[in-house]
């Protein structure tokens, strides 16, 4: 089996259009190198590194952080399990805060909805007075509980 890949060839591996491929070698995410014909050839490790971009962009992690993990690895080397483990527990609290959040707006759509109003801005329920603008822009009550960036819930005397 050859130890380089076209990226036609690289493309139908991994299952990732050539034109994603050109992107994530523009992001750094991968590299090639170029034949005398100026043509891309991928070294065999790239099929594992385009497994883990796609397996990040899948749980939402961006790019900048996805690049800084494969930063990590060697460039010529397939990526052994024991880097995707130490990778994946990197992303693993980013991904369950983000999972915290949407279980936090799925449980708080039926409130919302349930009340009729459907306006963060005029609900007497969760934000009466629109006092949710006092602490800046975004979704302050959809955010979870506890985290240092969120401010607490609204009281439940309002």
């Amino acid at each position: 089996m050859p130890n380089e890949l076209t990226i036609g060839e690289l493309s139908a591996r991994a299952g990732v259009s050539s034109s994603a491929l050109r992107f994530y070698e523009r992001q750094g995410l991968i590299a090639s190198r170029r034949t005398d014909g100026n043509q891309r050839r991928y070294d065999r490790a790239t099929l594992r590194r385009v497994a883990l971009v796609q397996a990040g962009k899948a749980a939402g992690v961006p790019l900048e952080r996805i690049r800084a993990a494969l930063d990590t690895l060697p460039n010529r080397r397939t990526p052994t399990k024991r880097d995707w483990e130490r990778l994946s527990r990197s992303w693993a609290r980013e991904l369950d805060e983000r999972i915290a959040t949407l279980a936090a707006i799925r449980g708080r759509l039926t409130t919302c909805i349930g009340c009729g109003c459907l306006s963060l801005r005029t609900c007497s329920l969760l934000n009466p007075g629109d006092e949710a603008s006092s602490r800046g822009a975004g979704a302050h009550y959809f955010r979870r509980a506890g985290d240092e960036a969120q401010p607490s819930e609204p009281s439940a005397s309002r």
